[in-house]
This record gives structure tokens, sequence and C-alpha cells, in this order.
């Protein structure tokens, strides 16, 4: 009863041995079938077993003890098609290891933030075996993924590791998950996308709006494989661009005055943040330096525009803060709006459908826990199927055995 056996499948013995390892003890449990029961083939016609082979699957600690079953596992011949194929044993998947509850305990346990490694550790084994148990039920949930519904998303890369390293990640953003994960931030990322949007019921016909970072390589893979949809620039990566503008002009004021040490995010953090001691230092050092002045005002004044309610407004003020920028020969400035005339089409969208990748930043912030909590992935597969499972809202199939 304990263990959810139905005929033919029954206890044969069962023993309680030491283990060779250390001084614990194993529970090692014999199972076994029926004399002469007839299973059913892939055909659906019964027929006895022609042999069987020895299996071993690890299953949950019985109290402190590790526990293992034994069965001898059946093979039948297909009287339809001839072929011999080996019966499925309810406790386990095949070519597994493991029993299916000791799989969704695994699954729970890194479900509950626990770092593989660590839930390797307290089920006693090793961190691959997991990793494979790990990968298979996200490939199996994401095979079964639907896309027909994806209208609307969003497209960023984010690091895999240090240096030059990135995932590429769509999320819908109507869905508020991630869809589709791939090495690389090039234009075949895209393209890879829509293969597995026509894959998963989806099509690239469908796409309505792609909200996106000014990325030369994703402007053009979305003009190639999603034509017909909206490119929407995300305010937020405007803003970055911006506040790397008012950066880059305080590093060349700085050069030679020494007033201007350590007080970078004083400049860049919004004034309202700034404690009464920092708003003094600023407007001492905005005093001082009329170019920072300038620039720190330019900055100001950018971040209005997505505060005006009129479309026709704030294209009319953006155009305005543009001429303001070139007329100040602030270098930084001025490539800015070069670039945001540029790229005019795309930012200007916003103000027609007010989209962001705010809900790509959010994801990346719970990609980026993951990656910490973990110390880091080395195999990029682990780490697209460790992204899958925290922000693509699955449904898997083990979950019903984490209440027996």
């Amino acid at each position: 009863m304990a263990l959810g056996l139905s005929r033919p499948w029954y206890i044969s013995r069962v023993e309680l041995l030491p283990d060779e390892a250390s001084a614990e003890k194993e529970l090692h449990i014999h199972l076994d079938f029926e004399k002469d029961f007839k299973f059913l083939t892939g055909s659906n016609t019964p027929s006895s077993a022609c042999d069987t082979e020895e299996k071993i699957w690890q299953h949950l600690n019985f109290f402190q003890h590790r526990c293992y079953l034994h069965a001898r596992v059946p093979r039948v011949k297909d009287s339809v098609s001839d072929q011999v194929t080996q019966v499925h044993v309810p406790w386990a998947r095949q070519g597994s290891g493991f029993t299916l509850l000791f799989e969704a305990y695994a699954m729970l346990l890194i479900e509950s933030e626990m770092p593989v490694c660590k839930a390797a550790e307290n089920l006693s084994i090793t961190a691959p075996r997991l990793w494979r148990v790990f990968d298979f039920w996200i490939s199996k949930a994401v095979g079964r993924d639907d896309l027909s519904k994806t209208k609307r998303i969003g497209i960023d890369e984010t690091p895999r590791k240090k240096g030059h390293e990135y995932i590429t990640q769509v999320v819908d953003l109507d869905g508020h998950r991630t869809v589709f994960v791939t090495e690389g931030k090039g234009m075949e990322t895209v393209e890879k996308f829509v293969e597995r949007l026509e894959e998963k019921g989806g099509q690239a016909e469908n796409i309505e709006l792609i909200s996106m970072d000014i990325s030369p390589a994703f402007i053009a893979a979305a003009t190639k494989y999603l034509s017909g949809a909206k490119i929407v620039f995300d305010k937020f990566h405007l803003v970055k661009l911006l506040n790397g503008a008012l950066d880059e002009t305080r590093r060349l004021e700085r050069k030679g005055n020494e007033l201007l040490k350590n007080h970078r995010y004083t400049i860049l953090k919004k004034y309202d943040k700034l404690s009464v001691q920092k708003k003094s230092d600023l407007q001492i050092i905005l005093d001082y330096y009329p170019k920072l002045g300038e620039a720190y005002r330019l900055r100001q004044l950018f971040l209005d525009v997505f505060e005006i309610g009129s479309k026709e407004e704030a294209m009319g003020y953006l155009w305005f803060w543009c001429e303001q920028a070139l007329e100040s020969g602030i270098q930084p400035f001025m490539k800015f709006t070069k670039m945001i005339k540029a790229h005019w089409w795309g930012i200007v969208q916003y103000f027609h459908t007010p989209v962001t990748n705010g809900i790509l930043e959010g994801i990346n912030s719970k990609i980026q826990l993951a990656k910490r909590r973990a110390g880091g992935y080395r195999n990029p597969k682990n780490f697209i199927n460790m992204v899958y499972f925290t922000c693509a809202k699955l449904k898997f199939d083990y979950y019903p055995y984490k209440t027996l």
C-alpha cells in the first residue's frame, strides 16, 4: 500500500543491509510480478514475458535509511508488429535510475529555490545525475508548451557569466513569462525563436509587437523574420543610454578636478533619492561646472517626455529636446541625440503603444538571483533550463506525486 503497487506487482522480499561505503544501513525492497501474467503490448494485445532484465531504482529514504527498489522488468513481444519491447513499470519512468516519487521530491527541492548541487548533496546523489533528472522534466514541459496565443513579445539578452557569453530570451508580454531561451545575442536567436514559435502552434504573422533594446542585430532580425510586427524601443534602455551620456560628461569634466571625485552617484541618482547632504553637494557641483550642469538639466528634461499624455505633444517635445541637446555642444549628448534621430520610428512608437521591457527586467532579476544562488553555471544548457524553470510558468506532470 505504501508503495502504491497494483497487480501484477508485489513485494517478494525486504532486506536491511549495511552500506559498504558507510556505517549506515540501506533498505532493499525486491519486487516481482505474477507468474504467467499477460502485459499489454504497443498494439494493446496481451502477451506473456519472453524474458526479464534486473533493474534498480533509488527511492525516497525509509526513515534515516536509503531505500532501493529491485525488480526484474519483463520484455514482451507484440504479435502484430513482432517488436520486442520492455514493459513500463508504474513507479519509475523509462531510462531513469530513480522512482517517480524520488524525482518529484528532488524537483520540489529545486522549486523551493535550493541550488541543484545542494539538493543533490541532501539526496546523497551526484549533481550530474540530478541535472539529468531536471533536464528531462524541463524538456518535457517545454515540449508541451503552447505558443499559439503569443502576440506581443519582448526580446533581451542577459550575460550567462562574466565576459561576452550571453543568452537571449523572448518574453510573452501579455502572459508575463519567458517563452524561449537560446545561447547568443545575434540575428540567429530571433530566427530560432520563429522556428520554435511555429513548432508550438504559433505563427510569425501573429506577432503584432516587439519591445526591444536598440540592438542592430535584433532590429535586422525582427525586420527580416517578423516583418509584420511593430517595433517599440524600450524606454528604460533609452534612459540607460542617457545616463551613460551624463556619466561620460562627468568623466570628461572629472579630469584634473578633485571636487567631482566620489560623486558619480550624486549626479546619476534620482534627485528625490538623494540625502540632504548629497542634494547640497549636487547643487555646488552643478553651479561650479556649467557644462555638467547643462548635461544634468538635459537629462531631467528628457525624462519629462514620458509623462506627457498627448502623442503629438510628446513627439514635438522630444524633437525640441533633440535640438536643445545638439545646440548644447556637449559631445556625449550630441551622440545620444543622433542615435535618437536614427531610430526615431521605433522610439516614438512608444507614445502610440506604451509598452516596455520592464517585465523582462523583472525576469532578469530572477535569473541573476538564481545564478548567484548556484554560484554560476558552467553548462549553458543547465542555465537555459533553469531560466525556463523559474520564469516560463511551465506545467509539470510530476506534481501529482508531490502529495503521495
